[in-house]
């Protein structure tokens, strides 16, 4: 499949004869906003980053100021001190906006789906960039950066792709970790506290299962099941929002394959295999 082919709604620019492939974003972005999914990137990839000889994560379309990219440095140097950040985005003028920001480690490019990097990296973080895109065009992208992965050898699985989308303060996120080989799962994280019930996190559904949230498709039924598992649970809310939620998801895990367990259940998360999630057909 070609580039266009691809991305029919995308702009295929041009940076010195290098085709840039995208389209600009509305460039919203707040401090802090993806510390959900960066703590999330430190735990479960952070064994990967520090096998790597020189490991280089990606933040593809951070948006019109730097902040995302400076703290994905800061989260990834706790548990892979050599990592080194790359904040790449399709806009001239938010790249030159955010020069000034860089320091050792840190660098800002001008760049989109293509990831303009002499290097495959070992981490691809894309939040917020999808939603504007058409659902048939998320394949296409998905292969495309995927393809600009670090791959896998006898010591590693490759590197990651991290894609999906979160409201504007981070409190509910939804995303899907993809490797060289394609998506792997899905993870739906919030902030306890402010959840009624957990089906409230499908209006951050990424772009890839938002409109498969309809009956049917097995993603709408997992939310249902969430939800019934979420009231059975109830008798646990005296114990805390934390304690509702693992029992909720402990339920789960006898008709979903949920891949992670209690430590990450604490922090408002679940794991689930993307097999069990993909739109149908």
């Amino acid at each position: 499949m070609t580039a266009r082919a691809a991305l029919p709604r995308s702009r295929l620019r041009s940076n010195g004869g290098t085709p840039i492939v995208g389209t600009v974003t509305r460039g919203t972005t707040n401090p802090n906003r993806l510390r959900r999914m960066d703590r999330w990137i430190a735990a479960t990839h952070g064994a990967e980053l520090r096998r790597a000889a020189d490991p280089v994560a990606v933040d593809l379309g951070y948006g019109a100021a730097p902040w995302t990219a400076v703290e994905l440095l800061g989260r990834l140097r706790t548990v892979a001190p050599r990592t080194q950040v790359v904040g790449v985005e399709i806009e001239p003028a938010r790249v030159a906006a955010a020069k000034p920001y860089e320091r050792a480690g840190l660098h800002f490019r001008h760049g989109g789906f293509e990831i303009p990097l002499p290097r495959r990296p070992q981490l691809i973080r894309a939040a917020n960039v999808l939603r504007q895109y058409d659902e048939a065009e998320v394949a296409g992208v998905w292969t495309r950066l995927c393809a600009r992965l670090a791959p896998a050898d006898g010591r590693s699985r490759g590197g990651l792709l991290v894609e999906g989308t979160c409201d504007e303060i981070g409190r509910r996120h939804v995303w899907v970790a993809l490797g060289p080989e394609g998506p792997r799962t899905v993870t739906f994280a919030t902030r306890l506290g402010s959840l009624e019930r957990p089906s409230d996190l499908a209006e951050r559904l990424p772009k890839a299962l938002i409109h498969r949230n309809v009956p049917g498709e097995p993603v709408h039924a997992f939310l249902r099941d969430f939800d019934r598992a979420w009231a059975a649970a109830a008798p646990y809310a005296s114990y805390g929002a934390r304690q509702r939620w693992i029992r909720a998801v402990r339920d789960l895990t006898t008709d979903w394959p949920v891949t992670d367990a209690t430590p990450r259940w604490r922090q408002g998360e679940v794991t689930v295999t993307w097999g069990a999630l993909a739109p149908r057909g």
